[in-house]
């Protein structure tokens, strides 16, 4: 171990054969947590080529189980986003493609840094359950439609631990890791079709848009050298997606637009990333009529429908579906009032998702637990204006104390003038 984390120092490469080594005796317990987060450190800093790249995700997907959807008669599609603040588009997007007729098996993971992870949210729904294993998993996408679980233990294992070290080791924003990790879940869950949420801005792991146009396109040469039919699309994090961040409360906020409500932005990145797998899979020939027949089973109440057998399939109770005050809440509600006029020309993403960790809504340690009722709900979004006294937004704590640290926080998070700012199109590009 210690010869690969000097060859990578010094930029000398490393063979297929030394990557899959590493990872499978790091799966084996064979090798320390520290010399491998040495070697996480080395790659964040020097990078890996495109052939360490693809051997690396090789190496990943060897680890462990290959599932062959297709063999068992589902040509299912997934999708991945790179992380954000706010992120519930999984839980929103999944129902919303698998009622339109095209199976969704998914493969999620937890928090990573200060972004949110889908399985945390999931597991704010009481009793649902994200461990299947893989014969659960396939015969849920059979029989469902829609399954979303978190890795199974004989399913790209190297990826699972590799994940949870780079989360608490500072190693999470490097291309190469972020795209072997996750295409080595695509590639093991055996969907056919993958569309890419890759996040720019504040909020993202890749802020600059040349660093998530790289990422994607690294993406997808790994994954057309799987066979796989794949698009990215480059989308903005430079504020938070739609307004609820923290578990159950972005649960909530998906189910509300589910039901034809919640935030436009969080609705509309919807239906672009999902009028990608429906013209990928040949459902439909253009995007036009692509997200012409989402809006109809959004409308129909099918893709609720949907959400609902999904839940009831994984163990969770379906009524939070109709009743999302089941979902757990906090005990204190602090809001944050603007202390001026003006126009919010931008919230500080980032600023946001760590507020969200301190209030127990994400991970300052591996394996750490989480507390699914905490977090914050803007009231303002970037381009509002908004009078002195205004709420900006509300802090969801446990305690009088820890939200009080964070009022402070959120209200910091906000800049306010006098002009009103220029906004991204929330999808800059398609990458196909």
């Amino acid at each position: 171990m210690l010869e690969l984390i000097e060859r990578t120092k010094r930029r000398q490469g490393l063979t297929a054969e030394g990557l899959r080594w590493l990872v499978q005796a790091y799966v084996d317990e064979e090798i320390p947590d520290y010399q491998v987060a040495a070697w996480l450190m080395a790659v964040l800093l020097i990078g890996l080529g495109a052939e360490e790249t693809i051997g690396l995700t090789e190496a990943l997907v060897a680890s462990g189980r290959r599932l062959d959807l297709v063999g068992h008669g589902v040509v299912a599609a997934d999708k991945h986003s790179t992380g954000g603040i706010g992120d519930k588009t999984t839980l929103v997007l999944g129902p919303l493609v698998a009622a339109a007729g095209l199976p969704v098996a998914k493969m999620s993971g937890r928090g990573l840094g200060f972004t949110g992870g889908t399985l945390d949210k999931l597991e704010a729904v009481p009793g649902l359950r994200v461990d299947l294993s893989a014969t659960q998993f396939v015969r849920q996408a059979q029989t469902t439609g829609l399954v979303i679980a978190g890795q199974t233990a004989d399913m790209a294992p190297g990826d699972g631990k590799l994940y949870a070290l780079r989360d608490v080791t500072g190693t999470v924003d490097s291309v190469p890791l972020i795209a072997a990790s996750v295409m080595s879940k695509k590639i093991a869950a055996g969907a056919r079709f993958v569309v890419l949420d890759v996040k720019m801005g504040n909020g993202a792991f890749m802020e600059q848009p040349e660093a998530a146009r790289e990422l994607a396109g690294t993406m997808l040469t790994i994954g057309r050298a799987a066979g796989l039919k794949m698009a990215a699309a480059l989308s903005w994090m430079d504020q938070p997606l739609g307004r609820a961040i923290g578990n159950a409360l972005e649960v909530a906020e998906a189910i509300q637009t589910l039901r034809g409500g919640g935030p436009d932005d969080l609705r509309d990145l919807c239906f672009g990333l999902g009028s990608e797998l429906l013209r990928l899979s040949g459902m439909e020939a253009d995007e036009t009529a692509a997200r012409r027949r989402l809006e109809a089973v959004l409308a129909s109440g099918a893709a609720l429908a949907k959400l609902r057998e999904m839940i009831l399939a994984q163990g969770g109770d379906p009524a939070v579906v109709d009743e999302p005050q089941r979902l757990p809440h906090a005990p204190v509600e602090v809001p944050v009032y603007a202390d001026r006029p003006g126009h919010v020309r931008a919230i500080a993403a980032r600023d946001l998702g760590y507020v969200a960790i301190g209030l127990g809504a994400g991970r300052t340690k591996k394996g750490e637990k989480i507390d699914h009722a905490t977090g914050i709900v803007l009231h303002a979004k970037v381009g509002a204006l908004v009078a002195a006294g205004d709420a900006l937004a509300t802090v969801h704590a446990t305690s009088p104390d820890t939200a009080a640290q964070a009022v402070s926080a959120v209200r910091a998070a906000y800049a306010l003038g006098a002009e009103p700012p220029t906004l991204h199109p929330l999808i800059e590009e398609v990458l196909r």
